[in-house]
């Protein structure tokens, strides 16, 4: 393989990895926040970590592909060293996602304390039930026409 060849391939992989992420971001938008971000890390760690194929050349391939075609094909003894590098890239993507929550956790707290307690839902100028209820009572009742006698009263809307 020469060297074009090779950054090709990492080019097509790259795509193909960023388009993965993007379809795991929307698979998790709707999640709770804490259980979506590990979820993302993991995914980025799965995607973009490399491990080295060949020591002489300095050739690396992903991780994650090393292993499965290792596992798969039960050909190479590179599976070991990548899944080394996938704990080794992941502990450190994990420590720093912790990081990143222990600043960002009190830096929350003090901007919502900062804008003071938030005002309930409830607006002071809406009518109350007891308000609506009377408002309906007020108005003179659905009479039918004079030739036309139905059993069922519709709901006004």
């Amino acid at each position: 393989m020469i060297e074009s060849d090779y950054l090709l391939a990492w080019a097509a992989y790259a795509v193909a990895a960023l388009g993965c992420l993007l379809v795991c971001f929307r698979l998790t938008r709707w999640m709770w926040r804490y259980l979506r971000e590990p979820l993302r890390v993991l995914v980025v760690v799965l995607l973009f970590s490399p491990t080295i194929v060949d020591p002489a050349k300095e050739l690396f391939a992903p991780a994650i592909a090393i292993t499965a075609l290792d596992l798969l094909f039960k050909v190479g003894n590179n599976a070991w060293r990548a899944v080394a590098d996938l704990a080794l890239y992941g502990l450190i993507a994990f420590v720093l996602y912790l990081v990143f929550v222990a600043i960002r956790w009190p830096l929350e707290r003090w901007w919502k304390g900062r804008n003071g307690p938030q005002p309930e839902a409830s607006d002071e100028h809406s009518p109350t039930l007891r308000e609506l209820m009377q408002r309906d009572d007020d108005e003179e009742p659905y009479t039918a026409p004079r030739g036309e006698r139905r059993m069922r009263v519709e709901p006004r809307l």
